[in-house]
């Protein structure tokens, strides 16, 4: 798909460090692009799971996948923001070359684990916390949809054991052909035996 949809996202959040430091993350309200509902994930003192310390740790994620079908993914380019109120610009971080991502089912989010240091997120001068206050943003590029087909493969867990014997009577009097046995069931499933001779 050619046609591109740009969403600028901005969220506020007072206290974010003072209040959401005890929490995990922070997630942003939804916004839309491309026909897809989007959050911020916010990880006020960096991804924990990601053992990333000393920086915040900033996410794209598809918001509500209910309303999508089976198989979906989406593919996407996009930027994330924090802004500096001091002179009214933002940092602004994206992948190298404007890399697009591919959101499915599997990878819900995509984003940087070291975002901003917070030596640097805390320091007054740079304004990005000013009056316990930061805004982060998104821009989002929908480039292309696809639904995707594909099986889920599941093993059992236990292996099944069938035996069947097959007894053919008369054998010296069958004709030339192929000779199939009963159908009979083994793990679920319904077979048969088949052998062919020839005189």
């Amino acid at each position: 798909m050619n046609n591109l949809t740009k969403m600028d996202s901005v969220f506020v959040d007072k206290d974010v460090l003072a209040e959401k430091a005890v929490d995990e993350k922070y997630e942003s309200g939804a916004f839309e692009a491309g026909g897809y509902k989007w959050k911020l994930v916010l990880y006020p003192n960096g991804n924990k799971s990601k053992n990333v310390q000393d920086h915040i740790s900033l996410y794209l994620a598809v918001a509500d996948t209910s309303s999508v079908t089976l198989g979906w993914e989406v593919y996407a380019v996009f930027r994330l923001f924090l802004l500096d109120q001091n002179q009214d610009n933002y940092l602004v971080v994206q992948d190298a070359m404007g890399k697009e991502r591919r959101f499915n089912g599997l990878k819900l989010e995509w984003g940087f684990d070291q975002f901003i240091p917070l030596k640097a997120f805390n320091d007054a001068s740079n304004g990005y916390l000013v009056e316990d206050t930061c805004i982060f943003g998104a821009e989002v590029f929908v480039k292309e949809r696809n639904i995707v087909k594909g099986e889920c493969l599941s093993m059992e867990k236990y292996a099944y054991s069938s035996k069947y014997v097959w007894k053919v009577e008369n054998f010296s009097k069958l004709g030339e052909g192929r000779q199939e046995s009963q159908v009979f069931s083994a793990g679920n499933h319904k077979w048969y035996q088949r052998f062919k001779f020839f005189f």
